[in-house]
């Protein structure tokens, strides 16, 4: 893949002696006019990888901050050709910065794979995180992406065991997520000597980066995941200030991921 940003960040933040940090955001929340704002603010504070989420009445694996994201974003009207206007106007301002969307399968396939991967393509998106499509279904979406070099980030969690493993990673690229909790995003914890566990067993399997994310909260437990693995992903807590602050949540949203930057930064510092 030519011209890969995922590739490029994760080596830059490697040679930086730091774990990357992807934050996530609900594309329409509060309302399709605030969603840029709050993406510079992501950026501005220091994220170096963006999930971008796209909107659904069903997102089975989301918590309750997501969930309303979701219904506030649909309640204002957004539309799947916003999320992808919203995707190229980002990808215009900030041209280096990876951007992923993550959601669910309806959305994605409505319109059929093709047309799903070239609007990515057309709108610069690095990756996608399809939740609810298995690996064991790869065919639903998996050659449409590849075929217009567009990553298929799969995820993992505590319950993928040895032999499933390889079935995950097959066809898997960009980064894997960990999911750290078995259950929905939000306010769960893993514990750190699990994800210790989990992400060693991941890197003896794959050399993808290793993301995790569900349930990282703020700057020390991001500081901590940090030091393991490859990449901290932060979405709830950074969502609870969008639905706090509304269209007002930008600079709010900058100064929280600023935190969890510079909480990384202090492993690129101690190095």
């Amino acid at each position: 893949m030519t011209g890969d940003r995922l590739a490029t960040r994760f080596a830059a933040c490697k040679a930086q002696g730091r774990a990357a940090l992807i934050t996530f955001v609900t594309a329409g929340d509060p309302d399709v006019a605030s969603t840029p704002a709050i993406l510079d603010a992501l950026v501005a504070g220091g994220t170096d990888i963006v999930e971008l989420g796209m909107p659904f009445t069903d997102p089975m694996a989301d918590g309750p901050a997501i969930e309303l994201a979701n219904l506030r974003s649909l309640g204002s009207g957004t539309k799947t050709k916003d999320i992808f206007a919203i995707a190229a106007a980002f990808r215009a301002r900030h041209p280096d910065t990876p951007l992923v969307l993550m959601g669910y399968a309806n959305p994605m396939l409505a319109r059929g794979s093709e047309w799903f991967a070239d609007q990515c393509k057309a709108a610069g998106v690095d990756g996608v995180i399809c939740v609810d499509i298995p690996p064991e279904e790869d065919s639903e979406i998996g050659p449409a992406l590849r075929a217009s070099d567009v990553h298929l980030v799969r995820l993992a969690t505590p319950t993928t065991d040895a032999a499933r493993l390889p079935t995950v990673l097959n066809g898997a690229s960009g980064f894997l997520y960990y999911v750290s909790v078995a259950g929905i995003t939000g306010k769960q914890q893993a514990a750190q000597t699990s994800i210790e566990l989990a992400v060693k067993k991941l890197k003896t399997a794959t050399d993808l980066p290793v993301a995790v994310g569900f349930g990282v909260r703020g700057p020390e437990q991001a500081a901590a995941i940090g030091r393991i693995a490859d990449a901290v992903v932060v979405g709830s807590a950074i969502v609870d200030i969008v639905g706090s602050h509304g269209d007002a949540a930008a600079p709010f949203v900058q100064e929280f991921v600023a935190t969890l930057s510079d909480a990384l930064h202090i492993r690129e510092t101690a190095a």
